[in-house]
């Protein structure tokens, strides 16, 4: 039996995810895909199959001279944050599409909570944080 490659393992979990995960008007789902160079995100509403929102490191208004760092992903972060609350939405349900909470994914998902989505998030994980400091 030939090998699998990662990329054909986080297809499998991908699909098993989205089974789970989707959005609706209320709380869209924001998307993330990462490639080498570059770091994509959407915020889509499934129920209607519309994007409501999206921001990726290709854009040049974002000035980003490269896309496959954390400090680009942060960017995007901010952008499609920013990008949703002027669409009217303040919560959002997160698909990461199948990639460990990490690095440029960790990046891009936590400067969305920092500029406004899902403030109850956030300060839940803040709590959280402190009580284990306390311990």
């Amino acid at each position: 039996m030939a090998q699998k490659s990662r990329a054909d393992i986080r297809d499998g979990v991908h699909s098993r995810i989205r089974k789970k995960v989707s959005g609706t008007a209320e709380r869209p789902r924001l998307a993330v895909f990462r490639s080498l160079n570059h770091i994509y995100a959407q915020v889509i509403d499934d129920r209607s199959g519309k994007t409501l929102a999206t921001a990726s490191t290709t854009e040049k208004a974002l000035g980003t001279s490269t896309g496959g760092n954390v400090e680009a992903a942060k960017i995007v972060g901010k952008t499609i944050a920013e990008r949703a609350q002027k669409a009217g939405i303040s919560t959002v349900v997160y698909d990461r599409g199948g990639y460990v909470y990490h690095g440029r994914v960790k990046a891009l998902i936590d400067a969305t909570r920092e500029a406004g989505l899902n403030k109850h998030e956030a300060a839940v994980k803040e709590s959280q944080e402190n009580s284990n400091d306390e311990e």
